[in-house]
């Protein structure tokens, strides 16, 4: 009884502290005591990123764990990002969370707890990209021949941009552009991007050359010292490039990420730009030699072609041999022409001898008479024709000519007398409407016949022109067009027989330009056609 009264005036007499008090004591007190630490253990419960930049997850190991966060600043920083399951070494300071009594780790660095954990880490990222087909030989590019510009992505002070150059200048001197970067270190893997992209961005006639080759190369080194040729975003940046890729890092036995990746993976430096470009003497060499060979080839096609030509010319026979023959049958065809013309002119003298009976001047006469007698006799039909045509369309037309007038006044004097019935019953709006109405039933009529009128009236003059032009047709005036004249005496009649004229007399002559007066001068005289001659040999017989 006494130790309790004892302890109780103990616990009186302490001091009394809040929950903030003991909470910000006992953070003064971690951060005093351990400040910058270096804690090793295995990642979980990574999630990436939370939405506000900053990352949270545990370190662990056997035993215990400890809470872990990176604010959003240095997570950007981070060479090497957090991943779950992967045992690292992590840097900060400890410090306590308030609000819920726990102690925690705020991380500014992160390195992989030894090789195993960096080659565990790039085990699984070879899988992810393997997995996404970036590794796939269907996508790589074809290296170009002979490229005009080498673009090379290396540091600019080491060994490495002395051997391709070097290299270059022994096998095929070419034009080199060095985008200097870091080859190791946190920001090396940002550089070679930066690189690359650069290089693909450049016009291809721009004031820069384009390269039509890449060559990315480092010398060798650690596993630690290769790292940023194996960032992911290296390797996304040598796959995504327009421009083939030869990846040339690290010795022949180091292997990085972008080897995988790239259209070529040199085991050196200097064999990447012995890939590169041909030797210059050996393809001086190879084009000579394949000249030779062409004109060899072509010397022996010539040899060739001109011995088929002997052997082809030698079956063929002389030309004056294929010209004898049809020479032979051209002299044969001459020496007959004059025998087959002179045939030919007695079978025309004959044909014209049995002809010429009925050519004489009067049956000429008596044929422009009949022709004549003929035209008289259509002229006088085809005006009466016409006259009739005409007189029976105006004894059709007279009488509804003559019946239109009074039919349309009864019908105007029944429209208003019916109006003068329904005047009383309707107001003027009504009557002018009805008038209109009857104005309207008139007007289509009196359009219809008014065409009607003007359609026969085209009929009937198209067939008076169709008339007047057969009448031109048949008249003597185209019988005078075609060199024939008419002779009339002085009465005025056509004279059609020589033997009505005595030698004086007056006549007169129409042509078919113009008219002519002129005398008889001589006995007029009956001419009997002359025989032809077939003892003539020329052909003026003929004619």
């Amino acid at each position: 009884m006494a130790h309790q009264r004892h302890m109780s005036q103990v616990l009186t007499n302490a001091t009394e502290f809040t929950v903030s008090e003991i909470a910000q004591a006992v953070k003064r007190t971690v951060e005093d005591e351990f400040g910058h630490v270096r804690v090793r253990g295995e990642i979980s419960g990574f999630r990436g990123q939370h939405s506000s930049g900053h990352a949270y997850f545990t370190l662990k190991d056997d035993a215990a764990s400890i809470d872990a966060v990176v604010w959003k600043g240095n997570y950007a920083r981070l060479g090497f990002k957090p991943q779950e399951g992967l045992e690292v070494v992590a840097t900060g300071r400890l410090t306590t969370f308030p609000r819920s009594s726990k102690y925690q780790i705020v991380i500014e660095n992160i390195e992989p707890a030894g090789a195993g954990a960096l080659m565990a880490l790039l085990e699984e990222r070879r899988k992810k990209l393997l997995a996404e087909g970036l590794f796939e030989r269907d996508r790589k590019q074809a290296l170009p021949y002979l490229p005009r510009v080498i673009g090379v992505v290396t540091s600019p002070t080491g060994a490495v941009i002395r051997d391709i150059l070097h290299r270059l200048e022994d096998r095929f001197p070419s034009y080199v552009l060095v985008w200097p970067v870091r080859v190791q270190g946190d920001t090396c893997a940002p550089e070679v991007v930066n690189a690359i992209e650069g290089f693909n961005a450049l016009p291809a006639d721009g004031a820069i050359p384009r390269p039509d080759l890449l060559i990315v190369a480092r010398g060798g080194g650690s596993i630690e010292d290769l790292w940023g040729f194996n960032e992911e975003e290296v390797v996304r940046a040598v796959a995504a490039s327009e421009i083939p890729v030869i990846s040339a890092v690290g010795h022949e036995t180091d292997t990085t990420l972008i080897d995988y990746v790239a259209d070529m993976r040199a085991p050196t430096p200097t064999a990447a730009a012995e890939a590169a470009v041909p030797v210059r003497s050996e393809l001086i060499a190879y084009v000579e030699d394949q000249g030779m060979r062409q004109r060899q080839a072509a010397r022996r096609a010539l040899s060739s072609l001109r011995d088929r030509l002997r052997a082809a010319a030698a079956g063929l026979p002389r030309p004056s041999d294929l010209a004898a023959t049809q020479r032979q049958s051209l002299d044969l065809a001459a020496s007959q022409l004059t025998g087959a013309l002179r045939h030919f002119v007695q079978g025309r003298r004959l044909n014209y001898s049995g002809i010429a009976a009925s050519l004489q001047p009067r049956l000429v006469r008596q044929r422009h008479v009949e022709l004549k007698e003929r035209l008289r006799h259509l002229e006088k039909s085809g005006a009466g024709g016409l006259h009739k045509v005409v007189d029976r369309a105006r004894l059709r037309f007279d009488p509804g000519a003559r019946q239109l007038p009074m039919a349309a006044r009864a019908f105007l004097e029944r429209k208003r007398a019916g109006l003068d019935r329904l005047a009383p019953r309707l107001g003027p709006q009504q009557l002018r409407a009805e008038l209109n109405d009857s104005t309207l039933q008139l007007a289509p009529k009196a359009a219809r016949l008014a065409q009607a009128g003007a359609q026969l009236a085209l009929g009937r003059r198209q067939q008076l022109g169709q008339l007047g032009k057969l009448l031109e047709t048949l008249g003597y005036r185209n019988v005078l067009a075609r060199g024939y004249a008419i002779v009339q005496d002085d009465k005025g009649g056509v004279v059609t027989d020589a033997m009505q004229l005595a030698p004086g007399d007056m006549v007169h002559i129409l042509l078919d330009k113009g008219e002519v007066d002129a005398v008889v001068g001589g006995a007029p005289a009956r001419r009997k056609p002359a025989k032809p001659n077939p003892d003539k040999g020329s052909q003026e017989s003929l004619f």
